[in-house]
């Protein structure tokens, strides 16, 4: 079996048989339960089995996740706080992002002639997300996403999300109780279900795809990247057209740059 085999998966965005707007959003706990069982039908009528609708049943308002979307400040940090920050040692960091390229240099060059994007991208974006695994999250996925869903804030944005992380439950990519981050993000790169659903990769050739097994997630995060239109062998500094596909990941212009900044040490 290839090194790589990209999976057949497809993301629920936009194909609802009924109108997202035909849900009754809230702002507090109080109508989690009818929304809930709204929500179920709507999930059904877009292909969520059994397992996927158990998960939802068992779902709880998430009030840390509530509490961390209505304090959010983005990210105002000079760059250089913001390393000191995130990172810690910039040169620390990137000393440990290139002992795991040492320990795995067929994976990322397997991973970079396939996709075109560097071990160094990969690893910073791994180690910025997670800490290369260490934290990937406190809250349970399926209460998170469907949390931010219910909300009225952005429950149009999250609904195609919480949908596909029911299949994700359906199909035996997510367990019913996996923990992520507060709005869902899951796995060692932090996806949303609908993206990890899109943009799913293989990395191990097992036919499988685990957003919580970092092989996969790296693979997963260049098939991403490559799909946003990374352009394989081009520079990735501040002003390069694959600096700008960086905002497809995060949109914050210091994020961009600590990640450009990191990889280029990290693959010297």
């Amino acid at each position: 079996m290839s090194f790589f085999r990209a999976a057949v998966l497809t993301a629920a965005v936009s194909l609802f048989s009924m109108p997202a707007f035909a849900l009754q959003c809230g702002n507090t706990s109080s109508g989690f339960d009818v929304w809930k069982r709204d929500f179920a039908q709507l999930a059904k009528n877009n292909g969520v089995g059994q397992r996927g609708l158990n998960a939802l049943a068992q779902a709880r308002y998430s009030t840390k996740t509530i509490s961390a979307d209505r304090n959010q400040k983005g990210v105002k940090y000079a760059l250089n706080d913001f390393i000191r920050i995130r990172l810690g040692s910039h040169d620390g960091f990137a000393s440990q992002a290139r002992k795991r390229k040492a320990a795995n240099p067929k994976f990322f060059a397997a991973v970079e002639q396939r996709y075109g994007v560097p071990s160094g991208i990969l690893l910073a974006i791994h180690g910025m997300e997670t800490g290369f695994g260490k934290f990937m999250g406190s809250e349970p996925v399926i209460s998170s996403i469907t949390t931010v869903a219910y909300d009225c804030r952005r429950s149009e944005f999250f609904i195609p999300h919480a949908i596909a992380a029911l299949q994700m439950v359906d199909r035996g990519m997510l367990s019913p109780s996996q923990l992520g981050a507060f709005h869902g993000e899951l796995g060692h790169t932090q996806f949303l279900p609908g993206n990890a659903m899109k943009y799913g990769a293989d990395g191990n050739g097992d036919g499988a795809v685990d957003f919580y097994y970092w092989p996969d997630a790296l693979a997963s995060t260049a098939n991403f990247l490559r799909a946003k239109g990374w352009q394989p062998g081009q520079p990735y500094g501040e002003g390069t057209a694959n600096f700008r596909v960086l905002n497809e990941w995060n949109a914050a212009t210091v994020y961009q740059q600590a990640i450009a900044l990191s990889a280029e040490r990290i693959d010297r």
